[in-house]
């Protein structure tokens, strides 16, 4: 079978005889070879009527299209396991793949073998990436997020000046609750420097005195390319990190930048975040009447329930104080029964009574007990007399035996008195007081005893020690035994 070209037609030498007829499989056959023969394909489109992954297969289908032209993709299950972001209706992507053609049905499909964003899909891309970024750091956190007052007075809102915006914004605060004092601040809100200017603005906004109760940032509606400088990571620091609660309206309800996902309320446009800060007056009164019916409900049942425990403790007081009545009506009348009450003298008389009675009674123990005693006194005295009559002899003998041990004593003691008295001479002839009494003297020197002359220097302190004191002199001369004996 000869080769398919581009064009439809095949070579003239290899054209089909004339009158000869392919059949459907030939030439669907022919088709396939030909997309078989084309190289590996690029191609860039946008996303549409995506289905997948298939549930039972993981594989993707959809078309790729442009303003002139569409054609059925299809992504295996396996090139889509190695994705890097999800593919969605809308997106710009990059396919490299080949064409292929379903012979049953005839029908032609590019199978796509890698793919990547493009255009407005990259932007897509990286703006997921910083939201991913941001939302690791806990900016998009629910509990980070400020409470906007329910009853705003003083609203402040950066945006544009030049636009039908902020002529939106007024209309529907003066048509809802013209008390709502409203401060503009303007900024660019798209292209080169709008991010830095509204950076600015957001400070400017919470710098006023005194203090706007929120921030409103709002823009109108625009493409993906127009709104991404809500999507500035800077910006959406300054919204995250502003004194003042910030309340987004950017776009439309299906556009969602960065600074909606960080502010404290997001909003879908700018007139519905006027009406989130300023609630219509009629609602505002509704809510009042609400409230006053709720307050008037609840304070009597509060009274109702007052009353009935007022009640409740009145009939306990009631009944408590009539117990307490009859018990102390039941003390008094004791009391009045009592014989002291109703005759003074009867515990007077009665004490006298037991007075006497208690006399008697002592009267008659006190003579029990002397006769108990005298007949006790009289059975000890024989005792008495029979256990002294041997005290004579003890003391005789104890006599005698005082008087030997005396004896015995003094022999005892008699040898050895004799020596302690030899002894006693023999250390008084020994003594030195012994030899100072006999006119002798000792000599000390500041070492101690002298017992020689060169002890001594002229000079030199010098103490003597006689038997009846001391005497304390200085040296004037040392002459040695020789010179003296000269």
């Amino acid at each position: 079978m000869g080769a398919w070209n581009l064009t439809g037609t095949t070579p003239a030498s290899e054209a089909a005889p004339k009158g000869d007829a392919l059949s459907v499989s030939q030439a669907v056959e022919m088709a396939a070879g030909a997309l078989d023969a084309l190289p590996l394909l690029t191609v860039i489109g946008e996303v549409t009527g995506f289905r997948g992954p298939n549930a039972r297969s993981g594989h993707c289908y959809f078309q790729i299209k442009d303003d002139a032209a569409a054609v059925d993709c299809i992504v295996w299950r396996g090139v889509y396991g190695k994705r890097t972001f999800d593919l969605r209706d809308g997106m710009q992507v990059q396919f490299t793949g080949n064409f292929n053609l379903y012979k049953p049905t005839g029908r032609m499909s590019f199978v796509a073998k890698s793919f990547t964003l493009a255009g407005e899909g990259l932007l897509r891309q990286q703006v997921a990436a910083l939201a991913e970024k941001l939302r690791r750091e806990g900016l998009m956190d629910e509990s980070r997020k400020r409470r906007i007052p329910a009853f705003c007075s003083r609203v402040a809102v950066v945006t544009s000046l030049s636009g039908a915006v902020i002529d939106d914004v007024k209309r529907t605060l003066r048509r809802r609750n013209p008390l709502v004092e409203l401060v503009c601040v303007g900024a660019k809100v798209q292209g080169e420097g709008a991010p830095a200017e509204l950076i600015e603005g957001l400070r400017r906004a919470a710098a006023i005195e005194p203090a706007p109760d929120c921030i409103l940032l709002v823009r109108g509606g625009g493409s993906f390319e127009d709104l991404m400088t809500f999507n500035d990571e800077a910006l959406a620091r300054a919204v995250a990190d502003c004194p003042v609660p910030v309340v987004t309206g950017i776009g439309h309800e299906p556009d969602t930048s960065i600074c909606d996902m960080v502010s404290d309320r997001r909003c879908s446009t700018p007139t519905a975040a006027a009406e989130s800060v300023a609630p219509a007056m009629a609602d505002l009164a509704e809510l009042l009447a609400a409230r006053e019916r709720r307050l008037g409900s609840a304070t009597q049942a509060i009274v109702r329930g007052a009353s009935s425990q007022v009640d409740t403790f009145a009939r306990r007081v009631a009944a408590a104080a009539t117990g307490r009545l009859g018990q102390l009506r039941a003390v008094l009348d004791a009391a009045a029964r009592r014989p002291c009450l109703q005759d003074p003298t009867y515990v007077v008389d009665r004490r006298a009574a037991e007075l006497d009675q208690t006399t008697d009674r002592l009267a008659g123990v006190i003579v029990r007990d002397q006769a108990r005693h005298a007949e006790v006194v009289a059975r000890l005295v024989p005792q008495l007399m029979a256990s002294t009559s041997g005290f004579a002899g003890k003391r005789h003998a104890l006599e005698l035996a005082a008087s030997r041990l005396g004896h015995e004593g003094r022999a005892l003691l008699s040898a050895p008195a004799a020596a302690l008295s030899s002894q006693a001479a023999s250390l008084d002839a020994l003594s030195p007081l012994k030899v100072l009494a006999r006119g002798y003297s000792i000599a000390y020197s500041d070492a101690g005893v002298a017992t020689s002359a060169a002890a001594f220097k002229p000079g030199a302190t010098i103490r003597v020690a006689m038997a009846d004191g001391e005497v304390t002199g200085t040296v004037n001369d040392v002459r040695p035994a020789e010179e003296s004996a000269g």
